[in-house]
């Protein structure tokens, strides 16, 4: 295949731009180890590996675009959360960032528990064999069936997001003569630093109870009343991709008053307390997460802080990262179509995906990094927009970025950071078939979520 360098986009030395990216490397062949899963490297040859495998062998046969899970990566990462909070606390991985039988398998192996907010995640968690004991079902708008088959299956709690929840859960228990255990998810009013589509703690949004106006201490109360209940418990999720703990300080603080409030109320101390996910990943270099220790650590200090100051026992922690954990542990392969360059502007590069496996660029301007994995190359850095393939002009993978001005169709380009809400969120736009999900260890890969085919498509269309 041709390797020849065409015409491209301005250089980085006179750029002008209205996004925001990242400067070139000094060696775009470099993979910043932030970004990329644990087992991700370079090989001798230029080629990236995964678990050991060639990303042109595993293009080969699973081919593009696909998610390419490190298993061992996953593994580790939910192992670094267990051990970072300890017996002590409980460890929610959230479903909803990426869910499939084979990892809640993982999970189960390494201790963790499963979060899911549909009855679709819930029968997935299920049929993989993870104990109802270790689910908790959350949601803003839960049918009726999906209650029913929550409480017949004896799920470990069930997170209450609004008055006609509480009811609805109590009857559909009660009925069935047990008492469901649930959390009263409340609204805390944190402002979080993120994006205004995934914060979730201020009160103008559809999720939780608000602490405003006694709204929270009336859903306590009616939930104590109930004989369908057993309320263990409140719950806070102030937003996703944050990085900066203090909104989690505040939201803690009016949790734990929100707890003594109860205890001068009712003479009952609840005993535990929930204070979500959302804690960020690195999807670029700027970006810098903290680690499952430094967060158990802070939140700890937080809670056990603020219960001694309000005469409380400390309650048990549980918190529930998704991405977290599966985030890093993938990257999307795609093979290079068209090459376009727009003089003075940047170079249009073309993948074989878009935003059918990937939607958060359009949706909520996420950025991420990509890189050349099929080779390496020696070519001057060209300012560079990967592109899907879609109908759309925003159909942007990512937004800006520096690859090598020699880019040729062909070629193998990788974006690290999407395990979270890639596949989850992928969709058939312009009859795309979703991509596989294929998990890679030690030398081996073997898919976990197969690729669509046409006959999928059609099997659904019975017009």
């Amino acid at each position: 295949m041709s390797r020849s360098a065409h015409p491209a986009g301005p250089r980085h030395a006179d750029v002008y731009t209205e996004g925001h990216y990242s400067a070139p490397a000094d060696d775009l062949n470099s993979l910043d180890e932030k970004v990329w899963s644990r087992t991700v490297d370079r090989n001798a040859d230029g080629v990236v590996t995964v678990g050991g495998i060639e990303v042109t062998q595993l293009a080969e046969e699973f081919g593009t675009p696909a998610y390419f899970l490190d298993e061992a990566d996953f593994r580790a990462r939910c192992r670094a959360w267990a051990d970072a909070f300890g017996p002590d606390a409980d460890v929610f991985y959230a479903g909803k960032a990426f869910l499939s039988r084979a990892v809640v398998k993982w999970l189960q192996e390494e201790g963790l528990n499963l979060d899911v907010c549909s009855g679709g995640e819930l029968a997935t968690a299920l049929a993989a064999g993870m104990p109802a004991e270790r689910i908790a079902f959350h949601g803003n708008n839960k049918s009726a069936d999906e209650i029913e088959r929550a409480v017949e299956a004896g799920v470990g709690r069930i997170v209450l997001d609004s008055f006609q929840e509480i009811v609805r859960v109590a009857h559909i228990a009660q009925s069935r003569g047990v008492r469901q255990r649930v959390q009263i998810r409340v609204t805390v009013g944190v402002e979080a630093h993120t994006h205004e589509f995934i914060a979730t703690a201020h009160e103008d949004q559809k999720f939780g109870i608000a602490l405003a106006e006694g709204q929270a201490a009336e859903a306590v109360r009616r939930a104590l009343k109930l004989d369908g209940l057993e309320l263990i418990g409140i719950h806070s999720h102030i937003g996703s991709q944050i990085f900066d703990m203090a909104g989690f300080e505040v939201s803690a603080r009016r949790v734990v008053q929100l707890l003594a409030e109860v205890r001068d109320e009712h003479g009952v101390e609840l005993p535990e307390i929930d204070l979500g996910g959302g804690l960020g990943i690195a999807y670029t270099s700027e970006d810098d997460p903290r680690e499952p220790q430094e967060i158990a650590k802070a939140l700890g200090e937080i809670v056990t802080r603020e219960c001694e100051a309000a005469g409380l026992a400390t309650p048990r922690i549980s918190v529930e990262p998704g991405r977290a954990i599966v985030g890093p542990t993938a990257f999307t392969l795609y093979q290079v179509g068209t090459v376009k360059p727009l003089e003075g502007l940047r170079t249009y590069v073309s993948v074989d995906g878009g935003m059918s496996d990937n939607i958060r660029t359009a949706l909520y301007d996420a950025e991420y990094s990509v890189a050349l994995v099929s080779r390496t190359s020696t070519a001057e850095p060209m300012l560079s927009r990967v592109v899907g393939k879609h109908c759309e002009s925003g159909d942007i993978v990512v937004k800006d970025a520096f690859l090598p001005a020699d880019l040729a169709p062909g070629d193998l380009l990788a974006v690290p950071a999407t395990g979270a809400y890639c596949r989850a969120m992928a969709s058939n736009y312009n009859h795309a078939l979703r991509p596989p999900v294929v998990a890679v260890r030690d030398g081996e890969a073997r898919v976990i979520v197969r690729r669509e085919t046409e006959e999928d498509l059609l099997r659904l269309d019975v017009g």
